[in-house]
Parts: structure tokens; sequence; C-alpha cells
């Protein structure tokens, strides 16, 4: 069961209180932010079930084919702290939620096209046993994508050369 210190106020909640979510309801929580400011932004979108293959949420955008979201969701944290993705996942767009708890409890969210996220993404050698993954460093996610931070209208940018 969850306690609150006595003293507890809205400003010290988040770094006196133990996180009050599981991953699974993390995870979940993002996956539905996602969707909801997709559909908030013109591009309606909805969560697919649980376990999926792929992908997490699907969005239509006007006078287009569906386009397939994985969302990816981690507490920021400097250091050995990744998201990943295997080659062979099924999908359009990779959303990237950052959640920065303490003292100011935020979160930045980056629609990023698969493209871009193939060719900028981390990868083991073609030999080893995790050659199909692909990743980022949490702390390094700003400094690639900033220009998709908040793509909600799902904007293909182009990679800066």
């Amino acid at each position: 069961m969850l306690t609150v210190p006595l003293d507890a106020s809205p400003a010290n909640v988040a770094t006196t209180a133990p996180r009050r979510y599981t991953t699974k309801q993390m995870g979940d929580a993002c996956e539905m932010i996602v969707a909801a400011e997709l559909t908030l932004a013109g591009i309606p979108a909805l969560k697919v079930p649980d376990n999926w293959p792929g992908y997490d949420v699907i969005a239509q955008p006007l006078n287009s084919e569906p386009q397939r979201i994985s969302v990816k969701s981690r507490t920021y944290k400097r250091g050995a702290a990744y998201v990943g993705y295997n080659d062979y996942d099924l999908f359009d767009w990779l959303a990237v939620v950052l959640l920065f708890v303490g003292e100011i409890n935020s979160r930045q969210i980056y629609l990023i096209p698969r493209s871009v996220t193939d060719e900028l993404a981390r990868r083991d050698q073609p030999t080893s046993k995790t050659a199909s993954e692909r990743y980022f460093r949490v702390d390094q996610i700003d400094p690639l994508f900033r220009r998709y931070r908040a793509n909600f209208t799902l904007e293909p940018l182009e990679i800066p050369a």
C-alpha cells in the first residue's frame, strides 16, 4: 500500500513519496497521452490493444494512410539508460515520452519518423546476439530529436545535413 508522509504537500510529494504507479501503468498512460495529443492536434488516434505486435497507437491523418506509432516511455536520467526497438518491429513513427520526476514533474514527447530513427540509432555488431536492436541513450534524445518534440501533426522533417 502506498503511504504519503503527513507533511506531504504538492511541492514535496514527488520527492518524498514512492512512485505511485507500476511500469505497466506508466507505459499505458504514455500511450494514452500520445493518442490524446495527436487527436487534439487534429489527427484522430487510439491506443491499440496490449501486446499488439510492433506498435501501440494508430493514427489517421487526413487524406493519408493510417500511421503506426510505437511508444517508448522512460523516466529521465543521465548515463546508461536507453530507449530502444528492434529493426524488425513494424511501425512508422517512434514516440518517445521522457518523464522528469523530482521537484517539478514534467514530460517531453517526441514523435520521430522511423526513417530518421533508423539512420541515427546506435546498433551493435552484425554478428552479435543483439544485432537487431536499435537504441538511443535517454540523455541524448533531446539533442538528437529536438526538432521532433511535440510533433503531434506528424511532420516528417528532414534530417540535418
